[in-house]
């Protein structure tokens, strides 16, 4: 495979040298990867490799290792006019197990600007799997108000283990959370968990955003 990403490189960019600035990585590190093979290195300079050559990352990195810290930091809003701005669709997560989501920004999606009054922030994912049907469904884009705390009830996204991301229903108790799918005969098996208080505190288990919306293509 990293045989045809060189002779893609040369076809397309006439030398290694060139490909590299257009990126923005140092030559040395494109070598590198192309050296040392795409599934040995740095997943975020495989993507922009990939999105440079128009190649699906899919086809060159397995799902276990695509996998990464998704950056729901990465939310900055693009304004477009003075009643709407644009905000990233950070990656992907699941609406079943939970498993890392992808850093990387795959598109965008326009919302109200007066949805940012009172300093209100807004980030979106593509969500996958099953978990959540009937009202949520795989590939639907969710627009969520990044917040840290939620009501009991609210469909959110939840990161487990400092870096594990998933979008479940969250009913609250006096010892603690449950962490609910809407959809219990789901295809990855995920079942109601709960987390006591001091599992929240010490696994960590955050709320990171709650669904404002979903986008639905038809």
């Amino acid at each position: 495979m990293e045989e045809q990403i060189k002779k893609m490189i040369i076809e397309n960019y006439g030398s290694m040298r060139s490909f590299s600035d257009k990126i923005g990585l140092p030559n040395s590190t494109v070598v590198s990867i192309l050296e040392r093979g795409i599934k040995n290195s740095n997943i975020t300079n495989v993507i922009k490799m990939c999105k440079a050559l128009n190649i699906s990352v899919d086809k060159l990195i397995d799902n276990n290792q695509l996998i990464s810290t998704l950056n729901f930091d990465n939310a900055t809003p693009i304004e477009l006019s003075k009643d709407v701005i644009r905000i990233p669709v950070l990656g992907r997560i699941p609406a079943g197990t939970p498993i890392e989501a992808i850093e990387d920004i795959i598109g965008y999606e326009e919302i109200p600007k007066d949805w940012l009054k009172g300093g209100n922030e807004y980030f979106a994912l593509v969500l996958e799997g099953d978990s959540m049907e009937p009202k949520y469904q795989d590939k639907d884009i969710g627009i969520f108000l990044k917040a840290s705390d939620c009501e009991s009830g609210q469909d959110c996204c939840i990161r487990i283990n400092g870096f594990d991301a998933t979008f479940k229903r969250v009913k609250k108790q006096e010892n603690g959370i449950m962490v609910m799918p809407l959809n219990e005969n789901n295809s990855t098996g995920f079942s109601t968990t709960f987390y006591t208080n001091d599992e929240i505190i010490n696994k960590p288990v955050e709320i990171i955003g709650i669904i404002k919306q979903i986008r639905r293509n038809m």
